[in-house]
């Protein structure tokens, strides 16, 4: 029996520049069309818990663990079925290539440089895992409050923001650059929503 992969719709950018509040609004719109859809996240959080170091502190193994995770939590997400509806759509918080970028903006933070063959390691995990069928990417507002409990190294912060664009245009992936703008998030919320109704069925 052959089966339709589901749509893969992943999320990059910088910390705090609202990439899960972004999926949690696709995710909605897709539960109120009846589309089953399953959504990944919080690597950060679980990386802190194994424990690997993280932010400006990031190495390859850390980043080698963020990205292999993340791409085994984006299987498992599409082959769990939401009750007895097999997955149509998986929103990937933090898509593989964030992990990248955070990896060389903590190069840069720290000035110091990982072996060739290490980040091309890294790199070929990275591309190993499939093209996302949209890729949403985040572009850092830095005159936007963060609020108080993230004590964020700002500097560390817009170079993430840096090393994640640069990355996605070194690599040629069609991305959809996503502003602050309420109309801006608008337009990635809409063009998920009829990516994902042209080619499920509803």
């Amino acid at each position: 029996m052959v089966t339709t992969p589901p749509i893969r719709i992943g999320v990059t950018g910088t910390h705090s520049t609202g990439k899960t509040l972004l999926l949690r609004r696709i995710e909605m719109e897709l539960f109120a069309l009846d589309i089953a859809v399953a959504r990944t996240g919080q690597l950060g959080r679980r990386a802190a818990l194994v424990p690997l170091p993280k932010m400006q502190h990031h190495t390859a193994d850390s980043t080698r663990w963020v990205i292999a995770t993340g791409i085994a939590d984006e299987v498992a997400a599409a082959a769990r079925p939401v009750g007895d509806t097999p997955v149509r759509v998986v929103l990937a918080d933090r898509a593989c290539w964030d992990a990248i970028g955070y990896f060389r903006a903590a190069q840069e933070w720290s000035g110091c440089t990982t072996h060739r063959t290490e980040r091309e390691a890294l790199h070929r995990l990275a591309a190993a895992n499939p093209p996302y069928d949209l890729l949403l990417t985040t572009v850092l507002d830095p005159h936007l409050p963060v609020r108080r409990k993230h004590d964020y190294d700002p500097r560390y912060r817009q170079l993430v923001d840096h090393h994640t664009h640069a990355l996605l245009r070194e690599e040629n992936l069609p991305h959809l650059r996503v502003t602050s703008d309420p109309a801006s998030q608008q337009r990635a919320v809409d063009r998920a929503v009829q990516l994902c109704r042209a080619v499920t069925p509803v």
